[in-house]
This record gives C-alpha cells, sequence and structure tokens, in this order.
C-alpha cells in the first residue's frame, strides 16, 4: 500500500512517500496543515477497485477524484500508452505551428518568429536553445516518448536530420503560421501549404530508405498531429484585425475550419489515416492577450475565448463527418480549450501559482526576442503553466499531454472498421 496524501492548501499530491507528520508534507514553516486525506491505493489495484475507494470517501467531490485518478495514473502507476493488441505506432508526424515547432524557424532566413536563443530551452538538455518555443520540451516531443517510439522529436529542416530518424517520424511545423495563408506571410514563415509540399519531400525520402511497402506501412499505422488556428484568431483576425474587413467571427471560423478540412484530406490522399487535430485553445488567456485586451485588471478576453469556441464547435462537428467519409482512417477532434481552462482557473489544483503571466521578464508582453538572454526568469519554472507570454512551460504541456493521451489516444487506435 502507498499512501496518499492531498493538502488543499497547497493542492499538491505526494505519491509513495511517507509522511511522519502533516508538517512534513506541507513546507509550511509554521507547521500548520490544512485538511489532509491520506487514502490508501494498491500498487495492483484495478479501476473497479479504484473507483470504488475513491467515490467511497465521503470527503472528495467528482471534481477532486478526477483531478485524483489522473494524478494516480501519471505518478503512481507511471502508466505510458499501452497500445491494443496487433496495434503498432512506428512514426509521430507533425504540421502546425509554435506549439509543435522543434526548431524549422531556425532555417528561415526572414522571420522574427525565433526562439533559439537562451531563456528558450533552458531546461532542455545540456540546456541548449534548439528553436522549440518554451523552456524546454514540446508537446510533440512528450507524445512520441510517451507513444514509445523515441525520446524527442526532431525538426524536419534540422541539418543534423540523420535518415534513420525518417521513418520514426519528423515535425514539419513553424511556429507563428496557421490555416489562412495571411497569418503565415504576416510572419514569414512555413504555410501548411508549404508544410505539405515538405511532408511529399519526406516521403520520397522515407521511400528511398525502406521502400514502398514499408512506407505506406508507416502512414497507415503512424499517428499525424495537426495544431494550429491560434494566430489566426489571435493575431490575423484580432490583433492585426486584417481579416475583420471581409469577416465576422463565425464566417471567419467557417473560413478555416474549410482550410483545416482540405489539409486533412491531402493527408489522408497521401495515405494518413490517423488523424489528431487540435481545437483552439482559450486564446483570451493568454498572457499577452490579457495585457493587451484584457484591460487594467488583466483579465482574459471574453469575445477571444468566444471565438475560439465557437471555431472547436464547428471544428468537432466538421471532423465527424470526415471521420465518417474517410474509409478506413481515425480523424480526432482533441479538445485541449477546456483542459488548459481548467488549469488557468484551478491552478493550485495542479501545482502552479501563476498562470496569467509568462515565467520570461515580466511576463505580460515578453516573447521571441523580447524574451531573450537579457531578460530574467521566475526562479521555479515548474510553478509557471506559461514560459513566456503565449507558450506554455514543460510542466503544463506534460499536464495537458497526459490529459490529451488518456481520453483520445484509444479512438486514434481503435480498427477503424470495426471500431466504427
Amino acid at each position: 500500500m502507498v499512501p496518499l496524501v492531498l493538502t488543499d492548501d497547497v493542492g499538491k499530491v505526494a505519491i509513495g512517500k511517507q509522511v511522519e507528520t502533516a508538517a512534513e508534507f506541507s513546507g509550511d514553516d509554521s507547521g500548520r496543515f490544512v485538511d489532509v486525506l491520506i487514502i490508501s491505493i494498491p500498487y495492483s489495484v484495478s479501476w473497479n477497485d479504484l473507483l470504488s475507494i475513491l467515490f467511497s470517501d465521503k470527503r472528495l467531490n467528482v471534481v477532486l477524484i478526477q483531478f485524483l485518478i489522473l494524478r494516480i495514473l501519471s505518478l503512481l502507476l507511471n502508466i505510458k500508452v499501452v497500445l491494443p493488441p496487433n496495434v503498432t505506432v512506428p512514426a509521430l508526424l507533425v504540421f502546425g505551428d509554435s506549439i509543435v515547432d522543434s526548431g524549422n524557424n531556425n532555417h528561415l532566413p526572414l522571420t522574427f518568429g525565433k526562439c533559439n536563443f537562451h531563456p528558450y530551452g533552458l531546461d532542455f538538455d545540456g540546456g541548449v536553445a534548439t528553436g522549440r518555443f518554451t523552456n524546454s520540451k514540446t508537446p510533440a516531443d512528450l507524445l512520441v516518448k510517451e507513444l514509445g517510439i523515441k525520446d524527442l522529436l526532431p525538426a524536419y529542416l534540422d541539418p543534423n536530420l540523420q535518415s534513420k530518424d525518417l521513418p520514426t517520424g519528423v515535425t514539419f511545423a513553424s511556429g507563428g503560421t496557421g490555416y489562412d495563408t495571411q497569418t503565415s506571410t504576416l510572419a514569414e514563415v512555413i504555410p501548411l501549404e508549404k508544410q505539405l509540399k515538405m511532408f511529399q519531400e519526406y516521403l520520397e525520402k522515407l521511400k528511398s530508405i525502406v521502400g514502398e511497402k514499408k512506407t505506406s506501412y508507416i502512414l497507415a499505422n503512424s499517428v499525424f498531429l495537426l495544431v494550429a488556428v491560434s494566430n489566426d484568431l489571435a493575431n490575423t483576425y484580432f490583433s492585426f484585425g486584417f481579416r475583420r474587413f471581409q469577416y465576422d467571427v463565425p464566417s471567419y471560423a467557417d473560413f478555416l475550419v474549410s482550410k483545416c478540412s482540405e489539409i486533412i484530406k491531402e493527408l489522408y490522399d497521401l495515405g494518413a489515416r490517423r488523424l489528431a487535430v487540435f481545437g483552439a485553445p482559450p486564446i483570451g488567456c493568454l498572457p499577452i492577450q490579457r495585457t493587451l485586451a484584457g484591460g487594467l485588471q488583466r483579465t482574459c478576453v471574453d469575445k477571444y475565448n468566444d471565438a475560439a469556441k465557437l471555431y472547436n464547435t464547428k471544428l468537432s462537428s466538421k471532423l465527424d463527418s470526415l471521420a465518417k467519409n474517410l474509409s478506413r482512417s481515425n480523424v480526432v477532434y482533441i479538445d485541449i480549450y477546456n483542459p488548459l481552462f481548467d488549469i488557468i482557473q484551478n491552478p493550485q489544483a495542479y501545482g502552479f501559482d501563476t498562470v496569467d503571466k509568462g515565467c520570461c521578464g515580466t511576463g505580460d508582453i515578453e516573447t521571441l526576442f523580447l524574451c531573450n538572454k537579457f531578460s530574467k526568469t521566475c526562479p521555479e519554472h515548474a510553478k509557471f503553466l506559461f514560459w513566456d507570454s503565449i507558450h506554455p512551460t514543460e510542466a503544463g504541456y506534460k499536464i495537458l499531454v497526459n490529459r490529451v493521451v488518456q481520453e483520445n489516444i484509444h479512438k486514434l487506435l481503435i480498427d477503424p472498421i470495426y471500431g466504427k
């Protein structure tokens, strides 16, 4: 039996730690410790028994139970993705923006959308600024490891990329891009259409390495990840406002969903069968948007969040339709809005102290070149949800990826014929 200790004042869970006194765990100099819950969980607990243990404890409400289950999964059982029998995932192939860019923008001469300098990468292996828009690993890195494929997902444009890296996947993502070509033009980055051309080039290289038959197998069994739209809504539509002369919010959301659908169909025609598509996050709660449009109190910007939610509703419906019409495929909508918004609303439950500012500089506005080697960073990186004023820390990404995997991986891996 392993003691699980939760404190409602610091919002932490300790797993596998013997605690003699409450004060020992709380780290409170005063020795105070509020409402300690101690629940004994066996290592070999079944799901039914686990739920019975949690639901029978009258001190726990449903929200707390959900949180505890997630923490038990990630900390106590240390579960990675368990693939169904006869299911393999040979590669992860990623398209999109800065959330999943491992350094492709490093090789673009005209863009300001780069972060291959400190303090970016401060917590990466060796403290190297690789061009990832965070302090360490991206969601793509975390997911490729979670799937048991490899430790990191390299950028396709990385000059150090080797032939042996290709069969297990790369990222074509470019920070600052979006579904709207105007978005990538403004940022001087790689549009999604060009990312698809890079993917076609990748396929020719892959065929030369493993052959046509093995390439087809890799495509049909790999996970394809599409992460975009935040720049379209936050920058092209709201901040710069160019598209507001042509579209209201509902019609712009329709335009973006149509563009996303085109990308999915092209990937499908090229052989992709397991496609995960991220929805929009609560863009109005990003630190930079709080600063620019959240008033003196820097509150979340409701109209930005409302636009994100409207887009997500339309996207989810479209993906359901595509999943039915694209034979032998799994096209899955990934809700990132609600998990991220829940962290922002309940930071202590997830171990964060600050969710309205980035760790870099003042945290209000610094991102890209404004977050640089002269910028001070917060003392405890893992206590901040955001690294700069736009991008989460690795600590934030870990929580989000864990939830995304637990809620969606079975939808991606289920047999597309018998599972529907």
